[in-house]
């Protein structure tokens, strides 16, 4: 059972980047998927999630009316809408499967290997 995160880039600000998580090896029907980043020198940070029993989102304040996490069934896979992105969103992006939905990454307990956003000013 794996989580692979991919999509990352550099962008300039403004810009628009969509990442991508699959889980292979099992569904995630009934889990809660988050999505976290990491900048240099700074704790992993909650940035969204998405319970895929109902559909219900949610979002950190600062990426709030910017980000869209959703997902597709068919595919096992939970996306990242990231639009007009900041230099401050420049991180190592992790997707992360947990039971409930909670801001603590010690709450979930699968993650994918992560993918780099550097966003240029």
């Amino acid at each position: 059972v794996q989580l692979q995160a991919s999509g990352g880039g550099l962008v300039q600000a403004g810009g628009s980047l969509r990442l991508s998580c699959t889980a292979f090896g099992r569904t995630f029907s009934s889990y809660v998927m988050g999505w976290f980043r990491q900048a240099p020198g700074k704790g992993r940070e909650f940035v969204a999630a998405i319970n895929w029993s109902h559909g219900r989102t949610y979002y950190a304040d600062s990426v709030k009316g910017r980000f869209t996490v959703s997902g597709d069934n068919a595919k096992n896979t939970v996306y990242l809408q990231m639009n007009s992105l900041e230099p401050e969103d420049s991180a190592v992006y992790y997707c992360a499967a947990g039971y409930k939905q909670s801001l603590d990454p010690s709450d979930y307990h699968l993650w994918g290997q992560g993918t780099l956003v550097t966003v240029s000013s």
